[in-house]
């Protein structure tokens, strides 16, 4: 069977963290050839490679397995010090990650819904939704917001609803491209607001209207709040949340481009399947923020599924 040592698996966690043996060592207060020895004794117990000797040091395969095995005992062991409310003991800190829409728009009220006691803290990762899982199988995260339903494996999923997009322009900029109304053929040739290169919203919205792809002038603002202002100042179209366009189309400072075509994309939170008090609390905080904050429906309603 195979074990490691509680002392080990915080040393892989600390080389991770901070990239080299040297600095590993620092963090722990030992040498630099004590981290050394621990990760080989891991490998040797393992029988495989669990760290790339690269600069910074990332985790293999088989590592990654190891890191998410020692960051689950890391929170475990500050639940339970919480829990036996022992002075001075380390907090634990819960690692999620968010999409930037999700992050700027109702995840924050789930934050303020966690206790302010001081005894959780969270370190917020910002990514596509559509890519976001890609951090819970590394171990990077504990909890994620994703599209993604379906649960990774060691994780548990609940619906939480749906964000809503209007693609959306200023009236000047409709004036200017579309001075006799919307039209697919002109459409093609208006300049348009992505969020990064891995946004895929106002690429799949010009699909959908013309059936080709995206191909025109287009600009990357990676911050939501500047991607609104982007929207709004002229520089492009894009699809907005409700909660950020709905005052432009009420003054008519902003139009839709497709009147009353919505963009909805699902969005799913999914968690370590562990028993975790933390976790726990972060877990009913989000969801009930989410509740109140996304589109509902018969197929989000909330139920869990594991893998």
């Amino acid at each position: 069977m195979l074990a490691f040592q509680t002392e080990q698996l915080r040393t892989l966690l600390a080389v991770l963290e901070h990239g080299t043996f040297d600095a590993a060592a620092s963090a722990l207060h030992v040498t630099a050839s004590a981290v050394s020895q621990r990760i080989k004794a891991m490998e040797q117990a393992a029988g495989q490679v669990l760290l790339q000797r690269s600069t910074p040091i990332t985790a293999t395969a088989a590592g990654t397995v190891v890191h998410r095995l020692a960051r689950q005992l890391r929170q475990l062991e500050a639940d339970a010090a919480a829990e036996l409310g022992l002075a001075g003991a380390a907090q634990g800190t819960l690692a999620v990650v968010v999409n930037a829409d999700s992050l700027a728009t109702w995840f924050m009220d789930a934050l303020a819904l966690v206790p302010r006691d001081g005894s959780l803290a969270c370190e917020i990762v910002r990514e596509d939704e559509h890519h976001s899982v890609a951090l819970l199988r590394s171990g990077e995260v504990m909890a994620a917001v994703t599209a993604m339903a379906v649960p990774v494996q060691g994780c548990t999923v609940v619906p939480l609803g749906a964000m809503e997009y209007r693609a959306v322009a200023s009236a000047g900029f409709m004036a200017r491209w579309f001075p006799r109304g919307f039209s697919a053929e002109i459409f093609a040739a208006t300049p348009t607001v992505q969020f990064d290169r891995h946004d895929t919203l106002q690429n799949n919205f010009f699909s959908a209207v013309t059936n080709t792809e995206l191909r025109g002038v287009q600009h990357f603002i990676p911050d939501t709040i500047q991607f609104a202002a982007a929207v709004k100042q002229g520089l492009g179209w894009g699809l907005m949340p409700e909660t950020h366009c709905g005052d432009g189309l009420r003054s008519g400072d902003l139009v839709e481009l497709v009147p009353g075509r919505i963009t909805r994309i699902p969005l799913f939170w999914q968690r370590w399947k562990i028993q975790s008090a933390a976790l726990d609390l972060l877990t009913n905080a989000v969801t009930n923020a989410a509740t109140k904050a996304l589109a509902q429906s018969n197929t989000t309603t909330p139920r869990r599924m594991s893998a």
